[in-house]
């Protein structure tokens, strides 16, 4: 009888271990499907026009180059990088958000900006 509960208690805690690794990995699977942090609103104070590539330009590659900006309390921009578009004129945007200025704010917050290369400007 004795043998019989222990085993029945080892299965038991073993059922609990996996039930609860289970839980845990699904958990963390929504974690990280989940933004860190939804995009913030930050008012731009100046913005700086980006440099169409010549290459791009030649081939007559045109469209929107969405980006994500970190912008810290100050208003400064401390990171950026590009969620999607073209990657010849990704590194133009990416060039050109660094230096934009936005409203000073309670702290750090993200930031998503379109950037359009149209071949008329």
């Amino acid at each position: 009888m004795n043998r019989i509960s222990n085993t029945k208690r080892a299965f038991g805690w073993r059922a609990a271990s996996v039930k609860l690794f289970q839980v845990a990995a699904l958990a963390l699977t929504l974690a990280m499907a989940m933004p860190a942090r939804a995009a913030d609103e930050r008012a731009v104070k100046s913005r700086v026009a980006p440099a169409y590539p010549e290459i791009a330009r030649r081939m007559k590659i045109a469209g929107v180059v969405r980006v994500e900006a970190t912008v810290d309390a100050d208003g400064r921009v401390t990171d950026v990088k590009t969620l999607s578009g073209n990657r010849m004129l990704a590194a133009a945007a990416e060039q050109a958000v660094q230096n934009w200025k936005f409203v000073p704010g309670a702290g750090v917050s993200t930031v998503q900006l379109d950037i359009n290369f149209a071949l008329g400007n």
